[in-house]
């Protein structure tokens, strides 16, 4: 049975922040960031999407220098590059880099460069000009040189001067004016002039509906839905994601489901595998090693737990989706490693499996609902309720229902996160299940099909191809 365990401190990470002159602010989530601060809105909006993330203990730093490897990061996040680290062609960022993936694509893509000598130097701070510079190549505003693309900055009201009247070429950034910057690039309504865009082209939406979001990427939530036929204008692109206006709606919606004018529509296929590679699923088992969790008839939590988990992640390799286990042996992991393993990976979903005990029968799910820490509370809720409901039909299993719990690995993530019990092991009928190698297969597809339903639901994608692999 998983253990309430109650932190002194909350470890913040992502917090949700509306756009302007749309809903009531919320409480600030980072502590040196609070209501009176410039660049609050521009940094909670980053930190909604995962662009940007605090300290383990709940501070952002703003004042804090923008070293090269940090910048790539963040104009990576933005991009929605992989992220996974990995070996580079300089010879100073080996593949234990937090920001090795990022830098290596965004040099692929020519949107940062090294030096002669084969060095990144990631540690090395960026400048406001060598910001205005990235900007510009990432975002594709036209700058070439330093001076051109502090201009672009400028007309397109990303950027302003200082108060003495200079730019500050040859100055580190901080984070806060790097966060302000990189807002303002990718959505136009925190532009100084409100960032009036002329379309770059039209499009009509392929699918049979389609979320508008805050920001580019699925972090964001939905403002309004769009429909199959319904003609769009877009005003700019950041990487996968198109900033639209539809009538008197603007927002981001994924390039995958828009057409060209004219055009034939991609295959339904493509758009699934497409898409399921940008997200990551990450399982964790709870308990392990010096602490077994439940036991009773024979059967030992920690264990059945891990079987189920590495039965997940076996049904899920080879669609595409990117899966990663907080453990794959017998090992103790903190709470807090495998909250923060989850978002070094860059999870988009989270499930914990665990087997409940004290004296009941059935099967619950759980979910936080406390946006001040986690704010995915109603993707979270979604995401329960999916694989409860599949866990009961398959088990045949009492429901005992979706239900909120303050539980570390759900309160502290950010990212839509469930906790499932499977069932109890101090249950004789329960524990047959739970030590049946039949028993967790099918406990391991509900779970798959679970987390399908709740991609599905989210992103209106037709996922038939994989339901049909375990159906």
């Amino acid at each position: 049975m998983t253990k309430k365990i109650f932190i002194s401190f909350c470890l913040i990470w992502l917090a949700v922040w509306p756009m302007p002159m749309s809903h009531p602010q919320a409480a600030p989530y980072f502590h040196d960031v609070g209501t009176t601060h410039r660049a609050k809105n521009e940094i909670y909006y980053l930190a909604e999407g995962g662009i940007v993330l605090g300290s383990v203990s709940g501070y952002f730093y703003p004042s804090k220098h923008v070293t090269r490897a940090e910048a790539a990061a963040i104009i990576g996040r933005t991009l929605n590059f992989d992220g996974k680290q990995r070996d580079t062609r300089f010879k100073d960022v080996g593949k234990g880099n937090f920001a090795s993936g990022y830098i290596q694509e965004a040099a692929e893509r020519n949107i940062i460069s090294g030096y002669k000598d084969g060095t990144f130097r990631p540690n090395q701070l960026v400048t406001r000009g060598e910001m205005a510079l990235l900007i510009n190549r990432a975002y594709s505003l036209g700058g070439t040189t330093r001076s051109t693309a502090v201009q672009q900055l400028k007309i397109k009201g990303i950027a302003e001067g200082k108060a003495d009247g200079t730019f500050g070429e040859d100055e580190p950034i901080i984070r806060a004016d790097f966060a302000v910057f990189v807002a303002r690039a990718i959505n136009p309504q925190y532009r100084v002039n409100g960032g009036e865009l002329t379309p770059i082209g039209q499009a009509v939406v392929n699918a049979s509906s389609l979320n508008v979001r805050r920001g580019p990427s699925m972090s964001y939530s939905a403002v309004s839905l769009l429909y199959k036929g319904q003609s769009v204008d877009i005003l700019h692109i950041v990487g996968n994601w198109a900033y639209i206006r539809a009538s008197d709606l603007e927002g981001f919606v994924s390039r995958s489901y828009l057409s060209a004018k004219g055009a034939s529509q991609p295959d339904a296929g493509d758009a699934l595998s497409n898409y399921v590679k940008t997200q990551t699923i990450i399982i964790d088992p709870g308990h392990g090693g010096n602490d077994p969790g439940a036991t009773a008839n024979g059967l030992v939590e920690k264990n059945i737990n891990l079987n189920v988990a590495l039965k997940v992640k076996s049904l899920f390799e080879g669609t595409g989706f990117n899966i990663a286990l907080t453990r794959e042996k017998d090992v103790f992991i903190p709470l807090s490693e495998r909250v923060s393993f989850a978002k070094e990976k860059g999870g988009n979903v989270f499930v914990s499996i665990h087997t409940n005990a004290g004296g009941g029968t059935g099967t619950e799910t759980y979910y936080y609902s406390a946006a001040a820490t986690n704010p995915y509370v109603e993707q979270s809720k979604k995401l329960a309720q999916c694989i409860q409901k599949r866990l009961v039909a398959a088990w045949d299993a009492v429901d005992r229902g979706t239900k909120r719990g303050n539980l570390h690995v759900l309160r502290e993530n950010s990212m839509p996160a469930a906790l499932v019990e499977l069932g109890f092991i101090d249950r004789k009928e329960d524990a047959q299940k739970l030590g049946s190698s039949y028993w967790q297969e099918q406990a391991a597809k509900a779970i798959y099909l679970g987390i399908l339903d709740y991609y599905a639901s989210e992103t209106g994608l037709n996922f038939q191809p994989l339901y049909d692999r375990v159906q």
